[in-house]
């Protein structure tokens, strides 16, 4: 285990870079099972899901291999279609290889995923979407078992209660690449990501369109060719960069992203009165007046997302007033709330809603991380507060975050990664690009 110590009361300053987008980086590589050629997947970010689906592409007998920031794979020879669950527990995008496996080879067994504790996400529109296509599909012993010997196009629906699903579009769609005929998706995730799922699809071969929107056209092909993508950049972690500079009332800039995929969060920061300047792949973030209380709910793209929902409760328990935070994807995403307290913020849950009184100066304190995002919201919360924290638990943080602290730290933060005692005998150390990566699960590098 490990902690990050973070020492409060620096202002951001500076420029930082944001990496590829990770929740499009792993449908991208779930989706490289459909191509009988090579795939390169370009900017890559260095993360433990990344590592995760690298590993789990070759249980089933891919070649994967990383070169800088770039990933090789080759499923030319992929010997099983079975995923285990030791692989497939720990992160909820491993359910991404059920379709593109069930396309190509006939059969799955995938074992129902994991990922973090932030409400109850069921597969069921995944597993109805796929029964669309033509597969027959029970769940036993934990695991998906589908089998069909050819997928046929569909009319498919796939919103839920929550709205669009984003990782079960992404499988659908992927599916249905290599079905006999048309398939037609409504209700599908418009979020970026998704579309850049198929943009990776029709370069291999795919015909795909309406990507970005609400509605999906693909028409099979009978299979896809060599492939060479370039990711999107992270929207996820350019807000979280964003909204902790806001939080330390600091200005930084933030390099190599898209900002109209950052539309909803670029208006919230404002609304709260942080100035923003959008310049070509820049973002310009600055805090020279005083913030003020907002009311923000999250909503499917091209609303505010889930994902930056609990960095925006720090950022708002900072700001004098009265703040309201709604949770329309996952109402129940709240974990953070009580550590956000144990640092002084002054927070009530209200069903699917937080009430924030904020203003009040946070104190530094141990604190336990209980999800990828609220980590990122712990640590946002520990640079504006008085005084020492630790950051217990930061294996989620680096699932989604590559250097996060390495980056931080660049802007003028104070913050050190230090091995929980027992861990080991030595002292804490900032980390660097060499140090970043050396706790990750290991694949073939070139």
């Amino acid at each position: 285990m490990e902690t990050l110590v973070v020492q409060g009361g620096s202002t951001l300053q500076g420029d930082v870079f944001v990496d590829g987008a990770k929740n499009a980086a792993l449908p991208i590589m779930a989706a490289s099972i459909l191509v009988t050629g090579e795939v390169r997947i370009k900017r890559v970010p260095d993360l433990v899901d990344v590592q995760t689906m690298s590993l789990l592409l070759q249980s089933l007998g891919a070649d994967v291999k990383r070169s800088k920031g770039t990933l090789g794979i080759d499923t030319r020879d992929i010997t099983s279609q079975h995923a285990d669950y030791d692989l497939v527990r720990r992160m909820r995008a491993s359910v991404c290889v059920l379709g593109p496996l069930l396309a190509r080879f006939g059969r799955a067994s995938v074992s129902l995923p994991g990922g973090c504790n932030i409400g109850h996400r069921p597969i069921d529109i995944h597993l109805k979407g796929l029964a669309a296509l033509g597969a027959d599909l029970r769940i036993e012993r934990g695991y998906v078992i589908a089998k069909a010997p050819q997928l046929r196009g569909a009319d498919i629906f796939l919103g839920g209660p929550g709205g669009s699903t984003v990782t079960g579009t992404c499988n659908v769609m992927a599916a249905a690449c290599l079905a006999k005929g048309r398939t037609v998706i409504r209700g599908a995730a418009r979020e970026p990501e998704v579309a850049d799922l198929g943009r990776f699809l029709n370069s291999g071969g795919a015909t795909i369109s309406g990507l970005g929107t609400s509605t999906i056209e693909i028409t099979g092909v009978d299979g896809l060719m060599s492939i060479t993508h370039t990711v999107i950049p992270d929207r996820i972690e350019a807000a979280t960069y964003a909204i902790a500079a806001a939080a330390t009332r600091g200005t930084i800039s933030i390099h190599d992203v898209q900002p109209r995929q950052m539309t909803s969060v670029i208006e919230a920061l404002r609304a709260i009165g942080v100035a923003i300047h959008v310049a070509h792949h820049r973002i310009d973030v600055s805090v020279s007046d005083p913030l003020h209380s907002v009311e923000l709910a999250t909503l499917p793209f091209p609303g505010i997302p889930t994902d930056t929902q609990a960095q925006f409760m720090a950022l708002l328990a900072t700001v004098p007033g009265v703040s309201i935070v709604t949770d329309r994807v996952f109402p129940d995403r709240f974990m953070h709330a009580p550590e956000l307290a144990r640092m002084g913020a002054v927070i009530r849950r209200e069903g699917a809603s937080v009430v924030i009184d904020g203003g009040r100066q946070l104190t530094g304190t141990s604190v336990m991380a209980s999800d990828l995002r609220a980590s990122a919201a712990l640590v946002i919360a520990a640079l504006a507060a008085d005084g020492e924290s630790q950051i217990r638990r930061i294996y989620h943080l680096d699932r989604g975050y590559a250097r996060l602290e390495y980056k931080l730290n660049g802007l003028g933060a104070q913050v050190v990664r230090r091995r929980d005692e027992g861990s080991s005998n030595g002292p804490p150390h900032f980390l660097n690009n060499a140090s970043a990566e050396s706790n990750r699960p290991e694949i073939q590098v070139d």
